[in-house]
């Protein structure tokens, strides 16, 4: 049965080529939905890049017919800006004010009174859901832009047991065919944690060839990287992508206090310090509050940007092991190679031979996260890090996300790793409140 999606400004702002994601069934913008698009054409952010695209789809729809009336989408339904339905006298029995919510709400509440398909509330806001449910309308959220559902997103590694004489075979011959061992991932750059299934305290760690035939013992013991050692599993296995310098792209996921940063910090100074792989560090993070904004602040570009970056310096404070007030802007000047700014600055720019470490990438969009990427030259390596459980963006969740974005596209090339860490490493009480807050 054909339904009658009506569309809420967040759906649009979030995902402008939503208007084409509902098949052959009717696509209705109320009036209201248009105003609000609108007021945010002029952001110079990503809702206003999106508010803009928008404007330009339902433009080049309206060559094709009055959009009032209904224009023919490709996918066999139609769009209808809706003009006629906007009487708030059902609403008064509910809710009194009319705000652009309830406003939209009336649109969805005329129409289902009057048309005999079932008619959906398509709404990114929670409680525009939860009103229109008491309303009796039926809702949903916008998930056709998830790129993984639920708790199914990759990980980077699995655990399997293995029979004895594999694992004997791997031991020995410190490889093993893959089409020889049942796996769920066969992945370049997989890792896996082989147990013994006779004796479960022998345990093998291994890694996909980058041609994807063979699991390959994993022995490098990174004993020290610029300082930092590994402590457990997982950030072994993220210090091997983030040294190797066959893999330009590494993701790393996980709750605060795993280590993303200082180990992605270490590996970039060991690399560009020491190996001279790389011309420059360059660390950058998008400049997205939590919280309420703290508004304009004084100073040159830098002063500016300190606040941003106060966390990146931390851990270079921690890498440098520096004590006194000023002494890590001191090594800093000295090595002219280290370079901590804000993503807002790297739009047209071409980045080579360096090593590029963005932090927070959970707070990206899709379309931020390509627009960096595709700024990477020849001869970089690009890490993105965050954890898509703490996201301050108002358009964002945990499955459309640009750091879960790149991950899942990547997750099948062997020019990327991807690790999710899991155990927290920067005290109890850290770990503590990561699990049970």
């Amino acid at each position: 049965m054909a339904k009658t999606y009506i569309l809420d400004t967040n759906v649009l702002l979030q995902d402008p080529l939503a208007l084409f994601s509902f098949d052959d069934n009717d696509v209705i913008i109320p009036a209201v939905v248009l105003e609000e698009v609108d007021s945010k054409k002029r952001y110079m952010d990503e809702i206003g890049r999106n508010a803009r695209e928008v404007a330009r789809l339902l433009d080049d729809l309206r060559g094709q017919g009055k959009l009032n009336e209904g224009v023919k989408l490709e996918s066999g339904g139609n769009l209808i800006v809706e003009l006629n339905h906007r009487s708030f006298e059902q609403m008064k029995k509910h809710y009194f004010e009319s705000t652009n919510d309830n406003r939209i709400l009336a649109v969805a509440l005329n129409i289902s009174l009057e048309r005999s398909e079932d008619v959906v509330l398509v709404s990114k806001d929670a409680l525009l859901r939860v009103k229109a449910d008491a309303l009796g309308l039926h809702s949903e959220d916008f998930l056709s832009d998830r790129i993984v559902q639920f708790d199914r997103m990759y990980q980077g590694y699995e655990e399997s047991w293995l029979d004895p004489t594999k694992m004997d075979e791997l031991f020995e011959k410190k490889q093993l065919p893959i089409n020889e061992i049942h796996t769920n991932h066969k992945y370049p750059n997989h890792f896996y944690i082989f147990k013994d299934s006779a004796n479960g305290t022998r345990s093998a760690l291994a890694i996909m060839n980058v041609k994807g035939t063979h699991f390959q013992l994993f022995l490098k013991n990174h004993d020290s990287t610029w300082g930092i050692k590994p402590r457990n599993v997982q950030q072994k296995m993220a210090l091997e992508l983030l040294t190797r310098e066959d893999i330009p792209l590494v993701t790393l996921v996980g709750k605060a206090g795993t280590g993303k940063t200082l180990l992605s910090l270490a590996a970039g100074l060991y690399q560009t310090e020491d190996l001279n792989r790389y011309k420059k560090l360059l660390v950058a993070r998008p400049v997205v509050p939590m919280g309420k904004d703290i508004g304009y602040l004084p100073g040159e570009k830098d002063e500016k940007l300190r606040p941003w970056m106060q966390p990146i310096y931390d851990n270079l404070e921690y890498l440098f092991n520096t004590n006194k007030s000023g002494e890590l802007e001191q090594i800093l000047a000295g090595m002219s190679s280290i370079q901590v700014e804000a993503l807002t600055y790297i739009r047209g720019r071409s980045i080579p031979d360096q090593f590029i470490i963005i932090d927070e990438a959970q707070n990206l969009t899709k379309h931020e996260v390509k627009t960096i990427l595709t700024r990477v030259g020849e001869g970089s390596k690009i890490v993105l890090m965050g954890d898509p459980k703490q996201i301050d963006h108002p358009y964002l969740d945990e499955y459309t996300n640009g750091l879960t974005y790149v991950a899942e596209r990547f997750k099948h090339l062997s020019e990327s790793g991807h690790i999710k860490l899991e155990k927290g490493e920067r005290s109890g009480l850290a770990q503590l409140a990561a699990d049970l807050l």
